[in-house]
C-alpha cells in the first residue's frame, strides 16, 4: 500500500468528454427526497479515463434490501432501485469502457453510497483527501464502517489541484472531512463544477447544510465554488439534485 502526496499534474491531455454513472435510486426519509446516486467517468484527448466515485457495494446489487438490513441504512432511508446494471462495470461497460482502462480513481469522499468500488481499478491510482485517508477505515455509514483500506496506490490530497490541462480537483469539505469536488472545461460545454455532494442540490446552500460534519466550512465551499461557476459561466452538477437527475446525460451520452 502506497500513499503520496499529489505534487504535480497526472493528466497529460485536457477532457474531451463527460458522462454521470447511474448508480441507482434512493429515499431520504427527511423529505422525503428521492435522489440519484451518480458517479462520472471524464475521459481526455490523449486517451485517458478517470473514474469519479463507485456507488454503493455490490451487496445492495444482490440484495438491497437485506444490504441495508446489515448495514442499519433504513435510519436514514431506503433503496427504491439499484441492480447489477447500476454497478460501475456495467455502467462503464455503456461507454465502451472496462475497469481495467481506468487511469486514475477519484474518490470524492467515503460514504457509502461513493465508497463501494474502492478496490475497483485496482491497478489506477487512487485520488482521496488526506484528511479521509487518515481514517482508520472509510466513514461508510453512521456507526457501520464495514470497509477495509484495499491494498492499492493512494494519492493524497490537502487543497485545490491541478490533475491536468483544464482539470482541477477541489478541496470542499464540510459534507465529509475530505469531501472533493471537481472542475473541467469540455470543447462544447465549457466549464463544468461537479459538486458532488459539496452541494447536493441547490436548496441545501439556504438550509445552511443542516446535518453535515462541518455546516460551516460547508457553508464557506459551497459558497467560493459556486462564486466561481457564476463568473465564469459554468455547468453545475450537483450530487442528489431531485430535480437536476432526470435531466442529466448518464453513459452512454456524454457531455462533449
Amino acid at each position: 500500500m502506497v500513499d503520496a502526496t499529489l505534487d504535480r499534474p497526472l493528466l497529460k491531455g485536457a477532457p474531451r468528454a463527460l458522462a454521470i454513472l447511474d448508480y441507482g435510486f434512493f429515499r431520504v426519509h427527511s423529505g422525503p427526497r428521492d435522489i440519484g446516486i451518480q458517479g462520472a467517468l471524464v475521459e481526455t484527448d490523449a486517451g485517458e479515463r478517470v473514474l469519479i466515485d463507485t456507488g454503493f457495494p455490490p451487496k445492495y446489487a444482490e440484495d438491497f434490501a437485506a444490504a441495508s438490513a446489515e448495514d442499519g441504512l433504513g435510519a436514514f432511508g431506503e433503496v427504491l432501485h439499484l441492480g447489477p446494471d447500476n454497478l460501475p462495470a456495467a455502467q462503464l461497460l455503456r461507454l465502451g469502457v472496462s475497469p481495467d482502462q481506468i487511469d486514475l480513481l477519484v474518490l470524492t469522499h467515503t460514504h457509502i453510497d461513493h465508497v463501494g468500488g474502492l478496490d475497483l481499478a485496482s491497478e489506477a491510482p487512487c485520488l482521496i483527501a488526506a484528511a479521509e485517508r487518515k481514517l482508520p477505515k472509510p466513514l461508510y455509514w453512521g456507526d457501520a464502517q464495514p470497509l477495509d483500506w484495499p491494498n492499492r496506490e493512494y494519492l493524497l490530497v490537502t487543497g485545490d489541484r491541478e490533475l491536468g490541462p483544464g482539470f482541477e480537483v477541489l478541496f470542499t469539505p464540510g459534507h465529509a472531512p475530505g469531501q472533493l469536488s471537481l472542475w473541467l472545461t469540455l470543447p462544447e460545454t465549457g466549464p463544468i463544477l461537479f459538486t458532488s455532494d459539496a452541494i447536493s442540490r441547490p436548496s441545501e446552500v439556504g438550509e445552511g447544510f443542516a446535518g453535515a460534519w462541518d455546516p460551516g466550512l460547508a457553508v464557506h465551499h459551497a459558497s467560493r465554488i459556486l462564486m466561481r461557476a457564476a463568473r465564469e459561466n459554468a455547468t453545475v452538477i450537483y450530487g442528489h439534485c431531485p430535480e437536476q437527475w432526470p435531466s442529466l446525460r448518464k453513459a452512454p451520452e456524454r457531455y462533449l
